[in-house]
């Protein structure tokens, strides 16, 4: 539904502003793009793309953003340029390439993810932000024709495990790129756009719009009066803390709150009152993948969202889309259990299940055929797939080391999904509330508004360092070193010395492991040195395996065993099936002379992985690979796709050819099919 809404020439600089805008945007006082009337937010963006400015947008989420990079893409395809779109996460990247495709031409749009490579000569790339920085560092020439990139989601930035890479993203790129930069919110979104201009030595313009194209209404549910404000959740908590002197009727009392406690925490009252204030379609998010799913088995017990009509419907379309699948994947617990869910209007969606079957949630939640969706916060970074309501199971989550509360960034980014733009007048925000363990004062804080400034997160990786070391001069070294947004923000607190120390702690240990030899010209790169330059996984010890004497006595197995060890990522809970130990024990005897390999992996046993790579190694199918352990098959898949694209790395990082007949052999052998896209 395309939203007309007049704009009001308020003052003399918009109108001025609009007066410098190219006429195919002039309808009278409307200024109209792609069918949509622009507001004024986006008509500022649009002006200083136009003065060939770099831009940071802050602006809700619902409000439009993605329209001004639409502009971007429009213009610069038009002149012959070539643009690069950014995302944080691979769903987003894919949703973006249909998108672009469908809008643009098969012929003008590729994908980079390091899973998929399609068309990547296109003027209009889609790619993580990892493959943009590191097509950077290696100066490919794919940028020479480079004219934007467009960061979506910029606030990853701010991420502890990435920000760093969307960081030097930006130190790195050529002087003559533009930037489009997106988040819902950034309140020091002036100073992340005076860095960048202080860097790149180009003016750099802020466009905020704090206002939502659907306001949000923010209402709290305690598990035993149903809905409620903070300050009656508040008072409720007092008044259960205060002593109770007679000791039956405080048994009694508690014998009956148990009962009634299993009762209430089932999330099925919530879900009851949204319905019947028809707030639905809902999405509820569970910081646990494994609540969603059982969340939404339960639910589906209990209740049928769909008419007749459209549970035909619903079970049409997964259908013809399961017929395209590989068969194999029809057999799948998580497969089965899903088909059920949709059937009744209910879903689930996270990082654990197949590609193919987050594909079929998101086309029917799109249309309007999956009334409560069960999600992870996945689902709310990037995707435009609104809904009238967003509910909380809970606002804490494990983030990998602790339990703790949402920053007020991540409430607002996924509370942002409430809220259907042409559709809702309102959209609804249900945060969920044990009160006896809730902290009240924290909830308040998180809830009432996102003031938490973009922080950098900068730390040097040894990749990066050899990097500059190999194509920059010590004066240029220092420059790049005081860029960062790190030292921008630090700046009469040491940061820049802080960056540079650990630089040169970086290179002394460089040295002292021979990646780095004094040349008569300075420092000098070894044959070590140049391959850890195209290695971006753990580089040192990818590094010392495939670059020393240890190499050639690997043979193709133990190289994949090798591999998989590297960059598979413990989870809790997760299994493997016992086997053969034989790979594990003569990799480990080969490592006796190589104390830094070795001792990392002792700690990674990476015996318990053989079975499993083995039987992916001698062409077992995927769902027979799923019998080696009880890893998700949505890990699975990440995993082999991780393996290949460390197997790549070394492949183009390597000069020694028979590691790479070893490489091409590997890659013959496994079968690759079972991350192919038809899963």
């Amino acid at each position: 539904m395309v939203e007309k809404r007049q704009l009001k020439i308020a003052d003399k600089k918009h109108a001025e502003i609009i007066e410098k805008l190219p006429d195919e945007l002039k309808s009278g006082e409307e200024i109209v793009f792609h069918g949509f009337t622009l507001d004024r937010f986006q008509i500022e963006a649009i002006h200083s793309i136009e003065s060939n400015h770099s831009v940071v947008v802050s602006a809700a989420t619902g409000t439009g953003k993605t329209l001004i990079a639409d502009y971007v893409i429009d213009k610069y395809l038009k002149q012959g340029k070539h643009i690069i779109y950014t995302a944080p996460i691979k769903a987003l990247s894919n949703q973006k390439y249909r998108d672009f495709k469908s809008q643009y031409g098969e012929e003008c749009v590729g994908i980079l993810t390091g899973d998929v490579t399609i068309n990547p000569e296109a003027p209009l790339k889609i790619m993580t932000t990892e493959i943009y920085r590191n097509m950077l560092l290696a100066k490919d020439d794919v940028l020479e024709n480079l004219s934007y990139v467009i960061f979506d989601e910029i606030h990853y930035l701010g991420d502890l495990e990435r920000g760093t890479v969307w960081e030097e993203s930006v130190i790195f790129s050529r002087e003559t790129t533009r930037f489009l930069c997106l988040s819902a919110t950034i309140p020091n979104a002036k100073q992340f756009a005076n860095w960048i201009a202080y860097i790149k030595k180009h003016a750099v313009d802020v466009v905020t719009e704090k206002r939502r194209a659907v306001p949000l209404a923010h209402e709290f549910y305690d598990d035993e009066k149903g809905f409620a404000t903070l300050e009656e959740i508040e008072k409720w908590k007092k008044l259960d803390s205060y002593p109770k002197y007679h000791q039956a009727f405080r048994q009694r009392k508690k014998q009956f709150e148990e009962m009634q406690r299993r009762k209430r925490l089932n999330f099925f009252n919530i879900l009851e009152d949204l319905e019947r204030e028809e707030k639905l379609p809902a999405i509820y998010f569970c910081f646990s993948r494994q609540l969603t799913q059982k969340k939404a088995e339960a639910l589906q017990y209990k209740k049928n969202y769909l008419t007749t009509a459209e549970s035909t419907t619903v079970s049409r379309l997964v259908r013809e889309k399961f017929e395209k699948a590989d068969p194999s994947v029809m057999t799948l617990k998580t497969t089965r259990l899903l088909r059920e869910c949709l059937s009744k209007g209910i879903g689930f969606h996270h990082a654990g299940i197949l590609p193919t079957l987050k594909e079929i949630v998101e086309e029917l939640f799109a249309m309007g055929l999956v009334k409560v969706l069960f999600a992870t916060e996945t689902f709310a970074v990037g995707i435009n797939m609104p809904a009238k309501t967003v509910c909380f199971d809970s606002l804490e989550k494990f983030d990998g080391i602790n339990f703790r509360y949402l920053y007020s960034k991540e409430y607002f980014q996924i509370a942002g999904r409430a809220g259907r733009r042409g559709i809702d007048k309102q959209g609804f925000v249900v945060t969920r509330i044990e009160r006896e363990f809730a902290d009240l004062k924290k909830i308040r804080q998180i809830t009432a508004a996102d003031t938490e400034p973009l922080q950098s997160q900068f730390q040097l990786s040894y990749n990066t360092v050899l990097n500059l070391l190999h194509a920059h001069t010590p004066e240029e070294q220092t420059i790049i070193l005081e860029s960062s947004f790190y030292s921008y923000q630090k700046e009469g607190k040491g940061g820049a010395q802080q960056i540079i120390n650990s630089f040169n702690k970086k290179k002394k240990k460089l040295y002292d492991a021979e990646y780095i030899t004094k040349g008569p010209h300075g420092d000098k790169l070894t044959a070590k040195g140049h391959f850890g330059l195209r290695i971006y996984t753990e580089e040192l010890l990818v590094s010392e395996v495939f670059c020393t004497a240890l190499t050639p006595q690997l043979i193709p197995f133990e190289i994949l065993l090798i591999a998989g060890t590297i960059v598979y990522e413990e989870r809790k809970n997760t299994a493997f099936k016992e086997g053969s130990r034989n790979a594990a024990k003569a990799v480990f005897k080969k490592m006796q002379e190589y104390s830094y390999v070795r001792q990392y992996f002792q700690e990674r046993k990476l015996h318990v992985l053989e079975p499993f790579l083995h039987a992916w190694y001698d062409g077992a199918a995927f769902i027979d690979l799923m019998k080696y352990t009880n890893m998700p098959e949505g890990d699975i898949v990440r995993f082999i796709r991780q393996i290949l694209d460390l197997l790549q790395q070394i492949l183009h990082a390597t000069t020694d050819d028979n590691l790479k007949d070893k490489i091409r052999f590997i890659e013959k052998k496994i079968d690759r099919d079972v991350i192919a896209v038809r899963f």
